[in-house]
């Protein structure tokens, strides 16, 4: 099992369900029950997406008396946005390259001539079968 924080990360983002519970937390609190309506699962298989999520450091589980809502933690996200970002930087300097080049090909690209009409030469066969 992974445990540098962006293994973690990546790890609990894997699964839709957790990715979906996320999504619901983004919006605020909820109780695991609340959290786990959407889903056809039982409320122990719930649990254990949320325990996956808690170790990765993406969500806060909090008691207060019977209640004990869960809270989205948002760091571990712009841990992985920053690690994306430096990779959409190489990619759009690899795109900007390719830009530029094909815009110097097309640049030295003859246009192209038209095609050349061909005259009909009427064939053999037809010339039998004409009537002078």
């Amino acid at each position: 099992m992974p445990t540098d924080p962006l293994s973690l990360t990546f790890s609990a983002l894997a699964d839709p369900t957790r990715r979906a519970i996320l999504a619901r937390l983004s919006q605020g609190e909820a109780a695991v029950t609340e959290l786990a309506a959407p889903f056809d699962i039982s409320l122990p298989a719930v649990t254990k997406h949320l325990k996956v999520l808690e170790r990765a450091g993406l969500i806060t589980r909090s008691r207060e008396a019977q209640w004990r809502p869960c809270s989205l933690a948002a760091e571990p996200l712009r841990e992985v946005s920053q690690w994306v970002e430096q990779y959409r930087e190489h990619w759009e300097q690899r795109f900007d390259r390719l830009e530029s080049y094909l815009a110097t090909l097309q640049a030295n690209q003859k246009p192209p001539e038209p095609p050349k009409q061909e005259t009909a030469v009427p064939s053999p066969a037809t010339k039998k079968g004409r009537k002078r």
